[in-house]
């Protein structure tokens, strides 16, 4: 950022921009918090969600790519999941180099409760993070 931006900025920008950050951590630390309760790493119950809603076969480096993690940490997740008894690993339809991911019963299982309760949650954060949205684009818009 130059600094003819930073002087431009005002105090109203960082507020919209805190409040905004707020909602979402709000967000993170109740998803994280209801994974650990069902006995799920965080980081594992992300791996579920983006395999689960993947249309075609999910593979290490797709989960690499949506939890922004380098392949080889994909890989040891995959690996310690495969061990915990929540995915499969059989090499993929479309190109047998690669392994396709399926989530277990026991996985699908604990998907669907805590995405029930996600889907509550974020009703209920859904008023506070569209305020806070809301001011966020005011706010680029006076500028």
């Amino acid at each position: 950022m130059s600094e003819d931006a930073g002087e431009r900025l005002s105090r109203e920008n960082y507020a919209a921009i805190a409040a905004f950050r707020l909602e979402l951590r709000r967000f993170l630390a109740f998803s994280e918090a209801a994974a650990a309760k069902v006995g799920l790493p965080a980081q594992q119950h992300q791996a579920l969600l983006a395999i689960a809603g993947h249309d075609g076969p999910p593979t290490v480096g797709f989960v690499a790519e949506q939890l922004l993690v380098t392949p080889q940490t994909a890989a040891e997740l995959v690996s310690r999941m495969v061990e915990a008894g929540l995915l499969t690993k059989a090499a993929s339809p479309q190109d047998r180099r690669r392994l396709a991911l399926t989530p277990t019963p026991k996985a699908e299982a604990l998907l669907a409760r805590l995405t029930a309760a996600h889907l509550e949650e974020l009703r209920t954060l859904e008023p506070a993070l569209t305020k806070a949205l809301g001011r966020m684009q005011r706010r680029m818009i006076e500028e």
